[in-house]
This record gives C-alpha cells, structure tokens and sequence, in this order.
C-alpha cells in the first residue's frame, strides 16, 4: 500500500479575485510584483489589456513564448521598464546590453562557459562547500537563506575571479541586500514610463550602495592589472582576465568590462543561492524526498569520487532542485517589448507594448502542469522530464539571451546539495515561515531560519 504523504504544497499568493485600483496595482507592484496577478493569468494561454504604462501581454503559451524568444526575437528588445530598472546597475552587462554591445559581450564570455571550463570549477566548487559547512558541525540555528548567498558568493570568488575580488564577503552580502531593497525595485514612476530625468525616489537611497560596488570593480579590476603587468606567467587564466584581455578597439571597453564585472559578481551568485535555500526549504516540508535523496547521495558519494559526474549521477537530487526552479524561479519575470506591431495566431502584439513571459506565472499555469502549486519532485524523474515542453519550464530563460551561466550553475548547485545533503539535515522550526517576494530575484521574505543537525 502506497503511504507516502500528499505533496507539500508551499508558501505561494493566491492568485486575484478581482482586479486592483490603479493606486493598488502600483502599490502591490512597488511591494511584490508576485501578488498581482488574477486567477485568468494561471489559466489563460495569454492575456491581453490595457495597462497603466500602455499596451500589456501575458505570455503563457509555449507556442507564444516560443515566438517572441526565439523564433522572432530579432522584433523583441528589452522591455523598457525592465531597462529602467536594471540599466542604472548593470549599465552595459550581459544582462542589459543589446545590439552590438550585447554580441560584444557573449562572445568574450563564451569561452569560459564551455563545458571543458565548467567541469575544471568543479574540484573549486567541491573544495569550498566542504569549508564552508564545516560551520554546521556543532548544529543550531542558521538563515539558510543568508548561509547560500555567502556560499554562492565563494564559490564565485575563487572559479571565476580566483579569489581576488576586492572588499569583504560580509559586508558584500549585506550591500547586495540593499541593492535589491533599493534599486531592485520596479518604481510607479517606471510603470507611467516616466522620462529618464525625473528622480526616482526609491534609487535616490540606492546610490551610496551602487557607488560601493562600482568602487569594488575598479579595484579588483587595478589588483589583476598590476598582477598581469607584474608577472603575466603566473596571473589567473580566469573570466577576470579574459574579460581584461577582450579590452581593445575590436573589443570591449573598458566600461563594458567593468559593468560585465559587476553584474557577475552582483547576479552571479544570488540567483543559485536564492535556488539552494528554496530547494533545502521544501526538502525539509517533505521528507520523504528528502531521504531519497539521501540515500542516492550517500550511494554516488561511496562510489564516484569525481564531482563532475554527480549531475548526471544524481537524477533525484537534480529532480529536486529543478522542482524549486520551477515552483520559485529566481528571475520571475522575462520583459520583451516589440520593435514593430505583428500578429500571432490572431493575437496583436501592438508595437511598444510590454510583452511578459514570466516563469513564475508559467511555472504554475494550471493547464500546463498537473497540481502546479504542489513540490512534486517526480515530474523531472528521467522519463517524466523529456515529457516537458521546452517552453513551459524556463528557470534559465530561452533563444540567444539563455542564461550563459545555467550549464555552472546546475553543476554548482548538485555538488553543494550532495555535501551538504550528506552530512547535515536541515529542518523548518515554527521561526521558517517564508514569503516568496520578488525583487529581482525571487526571495524569502524574513530568510529560511532553519534547525540544521548532523546526520548520524
């Protein structure tokens, strides 16, 4: 007889009634984007409406989707909002340049994301999540929440920048925390598309905390010049040094490179933090999983010591953590803005207007997934996985603009679980109650304060 518990289904709004006021929509917008949307926009393939700043589309159709990322994306920019929020960050970075600059960019950066450098960060990233869990061995209380930003933020260090990142870590987290508080926000004057010029208020407070990134830019960009000039033999052949050595007329600039610095070492590593919390959080609501896992940790750790098999090794352990990517996907939201009117299968998508493929909506369409709002870990089982649209799960996004980093990040976040998985346990207290809050990622509001003990 099968006794295994009914899915946990975790923390989540409940999608709208009844639409907000004006006043309301720019408030919830402002506070939580994720407690917009109404009950059609999860059932719906599309929505289309008039908006406050103009024309908006909700796109839940994987066919749609489809379209606007790839097979037409060359009449798809960046959506303007979206720019006005992450262009006073990021200026130039990967994340927000376009064009040329764009191209520019991807093709500095491929070479370090191919699969043979990726398997090299394998034995870096196996080295420090076992330093750094060595700060669970006499057990209590940890925001795991904060614990994975930090963990994230060394792994990143040390495979991409070779641990010559100037500043420290501590206070690091703390300014990425207020950035996203700050600057991370969507601001009412952005959704009236408000000119440029006029202030906004909620990044008037974020500006002290931008020029303290762009400070540690500059001097981790001075530390690797002096090094290379100093002696070239032994400097770093890391993405640090390839991003110095792709400066030049038929380059980068020196500013692209440093914007590329910062959104690396800004959104690098949030994004697979914010994954591992979620993943350790739901693991803990439902243990029966998480003794799956166990166990298959515990049988691939005995026999195969090379961390670059792991991924492929550990079907359960993967299952869960692409589970939390599709129930909290850390970029909720992909903004698309159409250069020129055109028509799919009779809906208009009107130049201009703000075209949204959102995960965080998709992920949880009701006709797309069956129980969407439950952790089922089974759905990505080998067998149940392939039987997933390739559009109707997009944790990394899709077309050209696919996250370059996604191949390191599934890599890194499997070897952190297998570590920690076999050593600790990490369990909900009355204290972890969190609330899933986007601010460019999507983050638990209050952290993921949790009981973590070593496992016996």
């Amino acid at each position: 007889m099968d006794t295994q518990p009914a899915p946990f289904v975790p923390p989540a709004p409940k999608p709208r009634t009844t639409p907000p006021s004006t006043l309301e929509m720019m408030r919830i917008v402002y506070r939580n984007p994720l407690e917009l949307w109404g009950e059609h926009t999860y059932n719906e393939p599309w929505i289309s409406a008039n908006g406050v700043g103009g024309h908006l589309i909700v796109a839940n159709d994987p066919g749609l989707i489809k379209h606007v990322l790839i097979d037409n994306a060359k009449n798809y920019k960046m959506a303007t909002v979206r720019q006005m929020i992450l262009r006073p960050i990021l200026r130039d970075g990967l994340l927000t340049a376009e064009g040329e600059v764009w191209k520019r960019s991807r093709k500095a950066m491929a070479p370090v994301f191919t699969p043979r450098h990726i398997f090299g960060f394998a034995e870096p990233m196996l080295r420090r999540t076992m330093q750094f869990v060595t700060r669970y061995e006499s057990g209590g209380m940890s925001d795991i929440a904060h614990d994975m930003t930090l963990l994230t933020y060394d792994i990143l260090a040390e495979t991409l920048f070779s641990d010559e990142i100037s500043g420290e870590p501590g206070s690091f987290e703390k300014q990425i925390d207020r950035l996203f508080e700050t600057m991370g926000r969507v601001d009412p004057l952005d959704l009236l598309r408000a000119p440029e010029w006029l202030p906004r208020l909620t990044r008037i407070r974020g500006r002290k905390t931008m020029a303290y990134f762009r400070k540690i830019v500059t001097d981790t960009v001075k530390m690797r010049e002096e090094r290379l000039k100093r002696d070239p033999d032994t400097a770093p052949q890391d993405f640090l040094t390839l991003l110095l050595r792709a400066e030049g007329p038929d380059g980068l600039t020196r500013a692209e490179v440093e914007d590329n610095i910062i959104t690396f070492i800004g959104a690098g590593h949030e994004t697979t933090a914010r994954a591992l919390g979620w993943t350790l959080y739901l693991l803990a609501e439902a243990p029966w999983e998480r003794e799956r896992i166990e166990r298959e940790i515990d049988a691939v750790l005995a026999r195969e010591p090379d961390p670059t098999k792991w991924l492929d090794a550990m079907p359960f352990t993967r299952a869960a953590f692409e589970e939390a990517l599709r129930l909290y996907p850390p970029a909720p939201s992909i903004n698309r803005e159409p250069i020129e009117t055109e028509t799919w299968n009779a809906l208009v998508l009107p130049k201009r207007a703000a075209v949204l493929v959102m995960p965080w909506v998709v992920h949880r369409h009701r006709k797309l997934w069956d129980r969407p709002d439950a952790f089922m870990p089974e759905r990505f089982h080998p067998g149940n996985r392939e039987k997933i649209d390739r559009f109707q799960y997009l944790p990394f996004g899709a077309g050209p603009r696919i996250c370059i980093g996604a191949s390191f990040a599934m890599q890194e976040a499997i070897i952190a679980l297998a570590i920690m998985l076999s050593r600790f346990r990490f369990d909900v207290t009355a204290e972890t109650k969190p609330w899933p809050v986007q601010k460019l990622t999507t983050q638990p509001q209050g952290g993921l304060p949790m009981q973590v003990t070593r496992r016996v």
